[in-house]
């Protein structure tokens, strides 16, 4: 309890006990987010997972979620970064993250990686994963309200 007063007194509370808000998400060997859509509150802490469920080696079908700023398309994004040589081993070039509002690691079969974020201000983000040519079916939407 002394130590729950002192995380609150110095305002840490929310940091390290849990997020608002918890989503879960999978991409598979045929190149789909099993979640193609999902709302948040604006403000709250989000922890987002990403679970590659699928068996395929990451160098061959490597996944990750990346989720953009509000306005950017998922599809000309990923034709950005095709053009910007994104690969396997840097599905995210630098130049591209200014796009970005947050990512997880690219994942090889049965690997997960949770991103923590604080929730933007209300619109539609879009999502994807930017191994090169997931873009084109690997996509979503994350609604903030």
């Amino acid at each position: 309890m002394k130590l729950l007063s002192a995380l609150i007194a110095l305002g840490l509370s929310g940091a390290f006990l849990h997020a608002d808000q918890k989503i879960t998400v999978t991409g598979n060997d045929f190149m789909q987010f099993d979640l193609k859509e999902f709302t948040v509150s604006a403000g709250e802490k989000v922890d987002l997972e990403f679970k590659n469920i699928g068996k395929m080696p990451k160098i061959a079908m490597g996944h990750n979620l990346v989720i953009l700023k509000e306005g950017i398309s998922a599809l000309k994004f990923g034709q950005k970064i095709m053009g910007m040589g994104a690969s396997a081993t840097n599905p995210i070039p630098e130049a591209s993250k200014i796009d970005v509002l947050a990512a997880t690691k690219l994942l090889g079969p049965d690997e997960s990686d949770t991103i923590t974020f604080t929730a933007p201000k209300p619109g539609v983000y879009q999502y994807l994963c930017s191994f090169p040519g997931h873009f084109a079916m690997m996509r979503g939407t994350m609604t903030v309200k």
